[in-house]
């Protein structure tokens, strides 16, 4: 599958809050704040859909904090700028592409 297909179906597919918090292991306190801290977007208004594409992202930050004893900001500026870099490299790949 190529990468960008990839990440429309994680952009997409959605996830119940349920299933979500089952997925990273956390409390729904614990959700509700990763909220509030704008490290989690609920795709519903309600905050019971997340998209599989938010959930990745948290079980990054999730990780970074507690492997490399990351604060949660941290970790997530961390992610971001790696998924930066993802998009970037991906831009480079379809440019090259196109030259050749």
């Amino acid at each position: 599958m190529h990468p960008s297909e990839e990440d429309r179906l994680h952009a997409e597919t959605r996830l119940t809050a349920e299933e979500a918090l089952r997925s990273l292991g956390i409390s729904r306190q614990e959700l509700e704040e990763l909220v509030r801290l704008g490290l989690a977007e609920p795709s519903a208004p309600d905050g019971s859909e997340y998209t599989v594409e938010t959930v990745i992202r948290l079980q990054r930050v999730r990780r970074l904090h507690a492997d490399l004893e990351v604060d949660v900001l941290g970790a997530a500026i961390i992610v971001d700028l790696i998924e930066r870099l993802d998009r970037l490299e991906a831009e480079i790949q379809t440019l090259r592409g196109r030259t050749s």
